[in-house]
């Protein structure tokens, strides 16, 4: 099995999506853990549902 490119990484205060490849924070910190961004992200990586999955994500966040 390889390497996942995007993991969430628990902060103070909820998680952030890290970029193993670039090695840095990717989006935005979110308060629950954005399992199904997680696994688009590493699987298909479909433009449209990322864009669907983080405007749902920062939905919760209001």
């Amino acid at each position: 099995m390889s390497r996942r490119r995007y993991v969430a990484r628990g902060v103070p205060g909820g998680y952030r999506i890290w970029d193993n490849r670039g090695r840095r924070w990717w989006g935005d910190h979110y308060q629950l853990c954005p399992d199904d961004l997680l696994v688009e992200l590493n699987g298909d990586a479909n433009y449209e549902k990322i864009t669907d999955l983080l405007k749902r994500y920062r939905a919760q966040k209001r």
